[in-house]
């Protein structure tokens, strides 16, 4: 979602420039995070020029899939996020201050790895199923482990501890 920035700051005289996009983000699902899909999502906003700052107030809506973190199902995960990003031309900005204030290099701006960075932000510690079914849809077993109750577990004693267990016989009797 690039935008080149003499188109901005020629329509944000009288108007501020308005964008209304879908932007691909798949690339979030290969990145080691607990995202198992997220395909496009919807992307509107403003953008108006404050002298030597641009400021883009946009929203970012879209669904992600996410694991279960009790059964491993998968389950969608609605998002919603408000965002403020601020450009700045000036070459005197503080760079210590707390403010997130994006330099401006070139002439065109990408939104991309904000709009990333913001989903990223977004994503919740664990999400749970609300299926009542979620347990009889849940992996057994995958890559290199398999799941197993406690009704399918052999129950053997340790070999070290069969001497043990001949004192506790004689004391029985």
């Amino acid at each position: 979602m690039k935008f080149p920035l003499g188109q901005i700051k020629k329509n944000t005289d009288s108007n501020p420039f308005t964008f209304d996009e879908h932007v691909d983000v798949s690339e979030l699902e290969s990145m080691n995070n607990d995202i198992r899909e997220v395909g496009s999502v919807h992307v509107h906003g403003t953008a108006v020029d404050q002298g030597d700052d641009i400021i883009f107030t946009f929203n970012i809506d879209g669904r992600m899939i996410m694991p279960c973190a009790r059964t491993l199902v998968d389950v969608p995960y609605p998002f919603n996020i408000n965002t403020v990003e601020i450009f700045s031309e000036s070459p005197y900005e503080d760079d210590d201050s707390d403010d997130e204030i994006h330099p401006i290099d070139g002439e065109v701006l990408d939104l991309t790895p904000l709009i990333k960075e913001n989903i990223l932000l977004e994503v919740p510690f664990r999400v749970f199923s609300n299926d009542e079914n979620a347990t009889n849809q849940a992996p057994f077993e995958g890559d290199g482990w398999e799941f197993k109750s406690e009704d399918k577990i052999e129950r053997k004693p340790d070999p070290r501890l069969k001497k043990l267990e001949s004192l506790l016989d004689d004391k029985k009797e």
